[in-house]
């Protein structure tokens, strides 16, 4: 795997990085998740960084998954630079040596950032929560928790939930009872996995699966769902724009998602400048103030108002009663289990 060592580097000094770019075979190519979430990024650093270093980037979008990594590693074709990853399959990727394998500490920006936002191969890129939510203007006794979630007797209508294990499983197992603190426990036994897909078998006929985070509040928007699991962010823009869809945070499954850096990519000096730039203290600030996820730099979150900080999964109340994703725990049985999700889906 890949070690890379990264001098110095100031936003003065990006300057040159224009005349790096023209002898580069391709631009800097940025890689998302794409919709509201995507448009924060481009508000906050994609524009910002291309107008301070004269540079163009080029952005590109993800539904998640190693493969389309893995391909271009393998065949020596790698075509996006920096990517936004989750944890488990950064942790993965980078096993694999898809992924450079950073020293973050000699980026300036470190510093001023939370270290546990870090891996060998990511640096922290937001802090976000998926949770329940509903249209309170047609729902007025709206549920509180993944029990409510699966009553479809009290409240009829399609569910939204991402078409993953990861993020369906751990529900399910907290609809049937099991509290969110034992909820990898239980998952790690082949009892625990039989029981979360025979809650699954209750829901099934009422599920409208999700693979990209805009579609479950454009479904709620539009009536195709009643009531969905989404990710926080996604939900506070649609209340921006005068949406009134309420953000249960109790038993909210939050992780990291991470900028990291393919192996391979002939702009690993520009790639490793913007990581810098976007987890600098302005450009921080200006991205929690485009949407409410969590950031790395401590002295962007000290200057955040209370009222947006409080919008943060990080922030202390949404914390309680919350899980943490296991991405180790994922690693280790996602293969297993995606497999065994897409068996049962396509049933």
């Amino acid at each position: 795997m890949k070690r890379f060592n990264l001098a110095a580097v100031t936003l003065a000094g990006m300057a040159i990085v224009a005349g790096v770019q023209s002898a580069s075979a391709r631009d800097l190519t940025v890689v998302g998740f794409g919709g509201t979430l995507q448009d924060a990024f481009r508000k906050a650093y994609f524009e910002p960084y291309a107008a301070a270093t004269g540079s163009k980037l080029v952005e590109d979008t993800t539904n998640g998954g190693i493969a389309k990594q893995k391909a271009m590693v393998e065949t020596k074709n790698v075509t996006w630079d920096v990517v936004q990853m989750e944890e488990d399959e950064v942790t993965l990727a980078c096993a694999e040596g898809l992924l450079l394998n950073v020293d973050w500490a000699k980026l300036p920006s470190y510093s001023k950032a939370d270290p546990t936002m870090f891996s060998e191969c990511g640096a922290g890129a937001i802090v976000w929560s998926e949770v329940l939510t509903y249209d309170a203007a047609k729902i007025k006794d709206g549920p509180k928790n993944w029990a409510d979630f699966w009553n479809v007797a009290k409240w009829p209508g399609k569910r939204g939930l991402r078409k993953t294990a990861k993020l369906t499983l751990e529900l399910a197992l907290m609809a049937d009872g099991v509290p969110g603190s034992d909820v990898y426990r239980v998952l790690a036994t082949k009892e625990g996995q039989d029981r979360a897909f025979k809650k699954l078998d209750e829901l099934k006929p009422n599920v409208q699966w999700w693979e990209s985070g805009a579609q479950p509040l454009e479904w709620l928007a539009s009536g195709a769902v009643a009531m969905t699991a989404a990710y926080n962010g996604r939900i506070a823009n649609a209340r921006k724009e005068g949406r009134d869809f309420p953000i249960i945070w109790g038993d909210s499954l939050y992780s990291i998602d991470y900028w990291a850096i393919i192996a391979g990519s002939s702009n690993e000096k520009q790639a490793l400048e913007f990581v810098d730039f976007a987890l600098s203290t302005s450009p921080q600030k200006a991205f929690a103030e485009a949407i409410p996820y969590g950031i790395a730099n401590k002295e962007a979150m000290a200057a955040l108002p209370a009222d947006l900080l409080s919008q943060l999964p990080s922030a202390p109340d949404n914390l309680k009663g919350a899980v943490k994703i296991n991405s180790e725990f994922w690693t280790d049985h996602g293969q297993e289990l995606n497999e065994r999700f897409s068996a049962w889906v396509a049933r």
